[in-house]
């Protein structure tokens, strides 16, 4: 028993020596600006620091409509990209602990049955004999005690992929969240045309039965007629084509959400939608540096460090303990009575001499850093990308709608005067049908102008790091 101790203070001492060999990680430098682009696009940038950052404030706070919550709360529940990012870290947290594990000995219970024929000539007896022996014991076979970090940098390896893999799972949240939210907006905004496209085709219709009473009297001219016709047909295609851009929006939300949505839950148009929390993008660009896609980058940039360090450690000896202790008897009976315990202590030291791969595989370590160094650099750019995209929408689109809402109503009183001019028979039908084509068109794009500024604070929020709380 006092050997087996004295082993076991040697391998503790082993191991506690252990080292890696695992470059230094040092964060490479951020490829952006470090502050947010400026100019007559972008919104004035607040110094007021005191409010919560995107990725502290939660997607409940973030969006203030109760009906989209319960939404989100079921797409979280059954969608199925979230649900294999999830097992996803489950198992790259199974392999972490394979890794974690392979730092400590395999016991095994051992047992035994060998018999052999000896001859005559081998025998010590001069007669052909069997010879039997039976074995019990509990050993270790084959661990490599860790002294120079190659398993140690490969444990390290798979716990940084699983923080990876981890924060994947929350990217993948972020994107789920606001796709669902830009899919429900989307839906809002088609039923909203559909309702507009509808009052008009009603509208035109009406004209289209006064000008062909007008018509059947001889006061206009066929001309005229058709063309208050063509307007009948537009509004009729734009009828149909926005039921199915309707019906395609509620198809895509039904895929983000996994389950058919409660007619209850679903919007009847944008105004009815409470809009999305104002949030702001900070002073500094280096609040990317928390977005979870980001860190995913970085994760797997430790685990390339890591990976160096295996490949380093295998120019090293390895040294590899196999040991047994237990019974050992000729006959079964014998094996736990006194004087049959048996050990046995196995060490093996291995001093790689020349082998080539040892040398490409350690190339091809430091070939996957520089490639991880430049992921991480090209998220962090992409990222800076997008909330910059997005601030210039915000910088501009409130000048958009109120240019916009200012058109409408220049068409809409340009209209009225054409449809009177028509009427007292100064102008031609030709005046009333630009005046309600050129109206038509600015109220779809006032929809579309309404929808993007609210999509616009869905995509800030999501470039920014938000909705994984």
């Amino acid at each position: 028993m006092n050997r087996k101790l004295f082993l076991l203070l040697v391998i503790m001492v082993l191991l506690s020596a252990g080292c890696t060999m695992a470059p230094t990680y040092t964060r490479p430098d951020t490829p952006v600006p470090s502050e947010w682009p400026k100019g007559e696009a972008y919104p004035q940038i607040k110094t007021d620091t005191s409010g919560q950052t995107a990725s502290e404030l939660s997607w409940k706070e973030f969006t203030a409509d109760d009906r989209l919550q319960k939404v989100i709360e079921i797409a979280l529940t059954n969608n199925r990209d979230l649900r294999v990012a999830a097992l996803n870290v489950e198992k790259a947290k199974a392999t972490y602990g394979i890794g974690l594990t392979s730092l400590l000995p395999t016991v095994n219970a051992l047992g035994s049955l060998s018999k052999a024929g000896v001859p005559a000539d081998l025998s010590q007896s001069g007669s052909a004999m069997t010879s039997e022996r039976y074995d019990a014991s509990i050993g270790i076979t084959s661990w490599e005690v860790d002294f120079f970090g190659r398993i140690r940098s490969l444990k390290d390896k798979a716990m940084e992929e699983f923080m990876a893999t981890d924060q994947a799972r929350l990217s993948t949240q972020i994107m789920l969240i606001s796709s669902v939210t830009q899919a429900y907006l989307a839906l809002a905004a088609n039923r909203e045309a559909l309702h507009l496209v509808s009052k008009t085709l009603e509208a035109q219709e009406d004209s289209f039965k006064l000008v062909q009473k007008r018509y059947d009297v001889g006061l206009i001219s066929e001309l005229d007629l058709r063309q208050a016709q063509s307007q009948v047909d537009v509004a009729r295609g734009d009828v149909a084509y926005y039921t199915q851009l309707m019906a395609q929006a509620e198809n895509a939300l039904n895929l983000l959400v996994a389950s058919p949505i409660p007619q209850d839950l679903l919007p009847g148009n944008l105004s009815s939608v409470s809009p999305p929390r104002e949030i702001s993008a900070g002073l500094s660009s280096e609040l990317l540096l928390n977005r979870p896609d980001i860190l995913t980058a970085e994760h797997q940039l430790k685990a390339a460090y890591a990976n160096i360090g295996a490949a380093r450690a295998a120019f090293f000896p390895r040294i590899i303990l196999t040991g047994a202790a237990g019974t050992a008897s000729v006959e079964l009976s014998g094996l736990f009575k006194d004087g049959s315990f048996a050990w046995s202590f196995l060490p093996q030291i291995i001093v790689p001499i020349f082998d080539a791969r040892t040398w490409f595989a350690y190339k091809v370590t430091k070939v996957d850093r520089e490639i991880a160094v430049a992921q991480y650099e090209k998220s962090i750019q992409d990222a800076f990308r997008e909330v910059a995209d997005a601030l210039a929408v915000k910088g501009t689109v409130d000048r958009q709608i109120n240019a916009q809402k200012s058109l409408v109503d220049a068409l809409s009183v340009t209209y009225r005067l054409s449809l009177r001019r028509y009427e007292k028979g100064i102008d031609s039908y030709l005046s009333v049908l630009d005046a309600q084509r050129s109206l038509y068109g600015a109220q779809k794009g006032l929809i579309a102008l309404h929808l993007a500024r609210l999509n616009n604070k869905v995509a800030l929020y999501k470039a920014l790091g938000g909705g994984y709380r």
